[in-house]
């Protein structure tokens, strides 16, 4: 890259903190004294180690923040359940060098067919770079994000799970169940749908319990694929929580709806999914030898907040929701990329007051929006008439590439668009990986800052050259005259102006350095 075009500053290793009181909190008191506080151990402390974890791990460390992650499972999942990353998820990956390597790991597949498996392929020309479905072994894509956040110099514990905590105006005391108590400026607790952090801080996780619930699982099978393929096509038609899929070396993916709502704590077994396949398809495939089973419901929840104080949520633990178009993973991951880098600008000193507050007014209408989608989704796997019948309407109103469109773009989170105030379309969507003299936008992203790129060759960053990159191509696949874009790849500013710039660097990057 020539440096007289792309420039950039090392961030510094001295940790600054802008100051903090928990009587910012409506409240929130301080629960101990100074004589009673532990010395400072780490920036942030985050507990569980699963996708969003590791994320929020590595973005943080992208910016010097001392950061421990605390697993209270002593060793990574053995069951190779597949997930799938979306367009969005690819897109994310590819902004911090890391989609190559997961790539390697993944089978991709067309985007297509993902709400409520109502079988449409995607629509022409998607506004992306990386307009397909990777499906990964969820254990797979958390040890590459764990392994990236170590890379980077993140501490991952193992065996340990988080008993208590106490925050007060200058940080978090951890108690681990052990005993042992840790020091850190932030907690955040991506520890999963049944958050010790959640319940620990009192956060309302309103919604609905399940309903129905549904068996899933990988085993090998007794009979014929013709056999298999002939009997879930005649099933699927009218269940669509059905199905037997080859998964390679003989394994298939099976699903099938339990006979009712039971205590998930207690995993099936595999008469449970020979019983209910002989219920439901009048045999059971000769099913053996399962590599891993689980059962999921369709509990819908959502955290009334996602910040109190110095305790944050991410991922499951602020969100829960049915399976159904493959969200959950994805969501999270996209939480650890929203919250990252702010709860680093607030570490370092250089936040704007309301920055962090940004997470929650940005985040929490993605989850409500993806709830109100897997809502609907799941009524339309219903067997019943009425819900059968809408499907059939929307099965047809998908033909319209309007609608297949908007459909796709919002079950895959390219469509999301954050309220950064009037302006136009651009502002607050992501920016696709466009080309830009000598290699592609995303390449420029790797190290979590923000980027001006300026096609005028004429505005600057100066004063806040330690946070945001700059890049001058007249060249740049654009229709705009100069973004400004945050280290998540959003859009924060358009235009041609240096005062008008100079103000949006102050909201979102604080005041300049000099």
């Amino acid at each position: 890259m020539d440096s007289s075009q792309f420039t950039a500053e090392p961030s510094s290793n001295d940790t600054v903190e802008r100051d903090f009181t928990v009587s910012d909190v409506p409240g929130l008191r301080s629960s101990t004294s100074g004589a009673d506080r532990a010395p400072l151990m780490f920036d942030v402390i985050i507990a569980g180690c699963g996708p969003t974890g590791a994320m929020l791990a590595a973005e943080l460390r992208l910016h010097d923040v001392r950061v421990l992650v605390l697993e209270k499972e002593t060793e990574p999942v053995s069951f190779v359940r597949i997930v799938g990353l979306h367009i969005r998820s690819l897109e994310l990956m590819a902004m911090r060098g890391l989609l190559d390597r997961i790539r390697e790991h993944g089978r991709q597949r067309p985007a297509g067919g993902f709400f409520a498996a109502i079988n449409k392929p995607a629509p022409q020309g998607l506004d992306s770079a990386h307009a397909y479905l990777l499906g990964i072994p969820q254990p797979v894509i958390v040890h590459l994000l764990e392994e990236h956040a170590t890379q980077l110099g993140a501490q991952v514990r193992r065996g340990c799970a988080v008993a208590d905590f106490k925050q007060d105006d200058e940080g978090v005391t951890v108690k681990l169940a052990d005993g042992e108590q840790l020091r850190s400026r932030y907690l955040v607790g991506c520890d999963g749908g049944r958050s010790t952090v959640r319940k620990l801080l009192g956060v309302g996780f309103p919604g609905e319990p399940s309903r129905t619930e549904t068996l899933m699982g990988e085993m090998e099978v007794g009979v014929r694929q013709e056999e298999i393929a002939a009997k879930v096509n005649e099933i699927g038609e009218t269940n669509q929580r059905f199905w037997l899929r080859p998964f390679g070396k003989g394994a298939y993916s099976v699903v099938v709806p339990a006979a009712g709502v039971s205590d998930r704590a207690e995993p099936p077994t595999l008469e449970d999914f020979k019983q209910q396949l002989r219920t439901i398809a009048g045999t059971d495939f000769g099913v053996h030898s399962p590599r891993w089973l689980s059962r999921f419901g369709d509990a819908t929840r959502l955290a009334e907040r996602y910040r109190v104080g110095r305790v944050l949520l991410a991922g499951d633990a602020a969100h829960i929701h049915p399976p159904t178009g493959g969200q959950g993973l994805n969501l999270g991951v996209q939480d650890a990329f929203n919250l990252g880098w702010k709860l680093a600008a607030q570490i370092r000193g250089w936040a704007p007051k309301t920055l962090l507050d940004t997470y929650q007014a940005e985040r929490h209408p993605v989850a409500e929006d993806v709830l109100d989608n897997t809502r609907a989704q799941m009524e339309l796997h219903s067997t019943e008439p009425g819900p059968q019948a809408v499907r059939r309407l929307l099965t047809e109103l998908m033909d319209f590439d309007e609608v297949n469109r908007y459909l796709i773009e919002k079950i895959t989170a390219i469509g999301i668009r954050y309220d950064f105030g009037e302006g136009p379309d651009l502002l607050g969507r992501r920016l696709p990986d466009i080309d830009v003299k000598h290699g592609h936008l995303y390449g420029l992203l790797h190290r979590g800052r923000g980027l001006l790129l300026d096609r005028t060759e004429r505005l600057t960053v100066d004063g806040w050259s330690d946070r945001v990159d700059y890049l001058a191509d007249p060249t740049a696949a654009l229709d705009v005259p100069c973004v400004l874009l945050r280290p998540d790849g959003h859009v924060a500013w358009i235009g041609d102006d240096q005062q008008d710039l100079d103000d949006h660097l102050s909201r979102w990057f604080g005041k300049p350095a000099n």
